[in-house]
């Protein structure tokens, strides 16, 4: 973001990477991917890179909210320094976070998550398709923050027509989503011994499915659920993409 305003001009996007995004080698693949897309329809975009902080959503959702308002705080200064008019990101969490809950702190922007632009740009032409493979075998998880806490189903399903794959839901879906067992700041928590973990319950409900792929559109998302296949010793037969890293490959950028 610096070198674009250094340069006087202002870049028609502000990618926020978030910490996984920028921190987790699985969540950078999907950073690397959105980037290209951006690139390669002609999207000026910038990053707060070293600037950026975490949004503060896990230590609100733990009850820190001290430390949550004091890095909120941290972040609208700078955003507001470099006058920050729309934010795009991958992470539904940080989307949530900017979107509903720094407006009450001062922050007040337009904010996007990647799979809404996704959708925009195909429906505009923008991005373009190939045919798919109508036999690989497809199922998509909703993310809380993007799916039940914003209402947002529409969109990465957009996407997901535009692939032209063998598409299936899961038996909880949309507003019946089941969460994968990160969100709340249960990322972070030690699971009580015995206890079943939720990610187990929801990559068995994916697997009823056979699926060749499990698309998902946030990093923790993709944590949870790729660990799951790994719990059932299908991490080698069942892969989890994010929608941009399966628009990279159809296209072959």
């Amino acid at each position: 973001m610096a070198e674009y305003a250094s340069e006087g001009t202002q870049p028609e996007i502000l990618f926020w990477v978030g910490c996984a995004g920028s921190f987790d080698s699985r969540a950078q693949k999907v950073t690397q991917a959105f980037c290209k897309i951006l690139h390669q329809v002609g999207i000026s975009f910038g990053i707060l890179g070293t600037e950026e902080s975490c949004t503060g959503d896990p230590a609100r959702r733990a009850g820190n909210e001290f430390v949550f308002q004091m890095l909120a705080l941290q972040n609208i200064e700078t955003l507001n320094m470099y006058e920050v008019k729309k934010i795009v990101t991958a992470c539904p969490h940080c989307f949530n976070t900017i979107k509903n809950e720094y407006p009450a702190l001062g922050g007040n922007y337009e904010v996007v998550h990647h799979t809404q632009m996704l959708n925009e740009l195909i429906s505009a032409g923008k991005i373009n398709i190939d045919e798919g493979d109508k036999k690989t075998k497809i199922t998509y998880h909703d993310s809380c923050y993007l799916g039940r806490v914003n209402g947002e189903y529409d969109a990465p399903r957009g996407v997901i027509d535009s692939l032209k794959a063998d598409f299936k839901e899961m038996k909880r879906s949309r507003t019946k989503g089941l969460c994968c067992g990160a969100g709340g700041a249960q990322m972070f928590k030690e699971d009580e011994p015995g206890d079943k973990r939720v990610n187990m319950e929801r990559i068995e409900e994916a697997l009823e499915l056979d699926p060749d792929i499990i698309l998902a559109n946030c990093p923790f998302c993709i944590t949870m659920l790729s660990d799951g296949l790994k719990g059932k010793d299908k991490q080698d037969d069942v892969m989890v993409y994010d929608l941009s890293e399966m628009i990279v490959q159809n296209n072959n950028w």
